[in-house]
């Protein structure tokens, strides 16, 4: 039943509609994520170079773009890049990179849009907080407050899951494997540490994501490009191999490896997805904090964070991958399935330094998931409540109350997940995640006219 679910949800309708936006914003922007990359570029990366004193001073005070671009990136750069990249691999063959790569590109557009929607349509309660969001502007946008409090209820149910549950039990599974640390042990530590930060809010969570962030994305780029320095003669092929299996007919591929057009389009597009989370509505809610901010800055941070999680470091896992197995001689599923495929590529370079490195990126990669989530989380709640006030008021200490009860029940699934099987929390996780989708979608189509893009100077 779950399973028959999933494949509704993440079915050719909503791919097809994720395609759809994004290739409309594409063509609004007159093409901006591409051709406005100089723009772009040096409005995100660049103006971190530029960061004056005053900037520097203000630090600590409110979450400034820098750190609202890592806590977005570390809620985007998890087992989506080690495990989703391994799978589209092993399920639609080398062409699902092809299509992971166009709903990047495609994506890098709608993440701009929801991302100034949300910049746009985001206000201060009465306790001085940011409410923000998709539930914000399918409210004040699209004046549907019920819809907006539905995508709340997907969001958070998507927080206990994806956010927390699932990556947590990568990371008992990864330490389990590599060093031997019993379940209970390692979800009693997990939990310990991510509650300490998550206790801490958002200026905390910020803090942290700025200083892990960049670092644990540095490491994983170094090492995956002296592995594929050993493998550089495998890299053109692994590029034809890529182009070839996108476009090649079921009929061929039954023959060579069981892929084909339409495997490798839905794995491709659905882990790109999973990966980058463009078109679900996340960005606008992690970016809906920031202080000192425009619409267009904030929605040019959400397109690099797309280009950096799928073009950058998916690409480099999928090419580590492709090179390795086509230097050994060997399959995909020679080597296994998921973070197993990925680690034994890295060992056959690495040696066991490859499989720790792999542990270790996923570990990182995994926490600092699961802290940016419980930030989306923390965010969302307060746009619930916020929209829930209008009907039945509810007072400060209520409020605290919930919020308090949210960060217990959030610790507790991170403990659950640390200890228990998860194959059918993955499941409901990613049904959770299509289905933000589906309104977040409805308010981008509605409002698109209202969305501006910088121009290309």
């Amino acid at each position: 039943m779950i399973q028959k679910l999933h494949g509704m949800v993440w079915g050719p309708v909503l791919l097809t509609l994720l395609l759809t936006v994004g290739i409309a914003y594409t063509l609004r922007s007159g093409g901006f994520p591409l051709f406005g990359i100089k723009v772009w570029w040096r409005e995100t990366v660049g103006s971190l170079l530029r960061e004056d004193g005053e900037a520097k001073r203000q630090k600590g005070q409110y979450v400034t773009k820098g750190q609202a671009a890592c806590t977005a990136l570390a809620a985007t750069i998890g087992t989506g890049n080690i495990v989703g990249v391994a799978t589209a691999l092993t399920a639609g063959g080398p062409g699902a990179i092809f299509w992971m790569w166009v709903s990047a590109l495609t994506g890098m557009a709608t993440a701009y849009a929801e991302t100034w929607l949300g910049i746009r349509y985001r206000y201060k309660n009465t306790q001085g907080r940011w409410v923000c969001g998709p539930a914000v502007y399918l409210d004040k946008g699209l004046h549907m407050p019920f819809l907006g409090i539905f995508y709340g209820i997907l969001c958070l149910m998507a927080s206990l899951g994806m956010g927390s549950m699932v990556q947590s039990n990568a990371i008992t599974q990864t330490i389990g494997f590599s060093a031997g640390v019993p379940p209970l042990l390692c979800g009693v530590a997990v939990t310990a540490v991510t509650c300490s930060v998550a206790a801490g809010g958002i200026l905390r969570i910020g803090k942290v994501a700025e200083k892990l962030m960049p670092w644990a994305a540095g490491i994983y780029i170094f090492f995956s490009c002296i592995t594929l320095g050993a493998c550089y003669e495998q890299i053109p092929g692994a590029f034809m191999d890529i182009f070839r299996y996108a476009f090649l007919p079921e009929s061929v591929a039954g023959g060579i490896g069981g892929y084909g057009i339409s495997r490798a389009f839905r794995y491709g597009i659905a882990r790109g997805v999973f990966s980058n989370e463009a078109g679900l509505g996340s960005l606008a809610g992690l970016h809906g904090a920031t202080e000192n901010t425009t619409p267009e800055e904030q929605g040019m941070w959400a397109m690099f964070e797309v280009f950096f999680d799928t073009i950058v470091i998916c690409t480099l896992t999928a090419l580590v991958i492709l090179c390795v197995t086509g230097r050994t001689g060997g399959t995909l599923q020679g080597y296994g399935d998921g973070a197993v495929l990925t680690a034994g590529c890295f060992g056959v370079v690495l040696g066991n330094m490859g499989e720790y490195l792999v542990s270790g990126a996923m570990t990182i990669f995994a926490f600092a998931t699961m802290i940016a989530w419980f930030f989306l989380g923390r965010q969302t709640l307060e746009t619930v409540l916020e929209q829930i006030s209008r009907w039945l008021p509810l007072s400060a200490g209520t409020r605290n109350n919930i919020e308090i009860a949210y960060l217990i029940l959030y610790g507790y699934a991170v403990f659950m997940g640390c200890v228990s099987n998860l194959e059918a929390v993955w499941a409901l996780s990613d049904i959770w995640n299509g289905m933000m989708a589906f309104p977040n979608i409805c308010a981008l189509l509605l409002l698109q006219r209202q969305v501006r893009f910088p121009k290309r100077k």
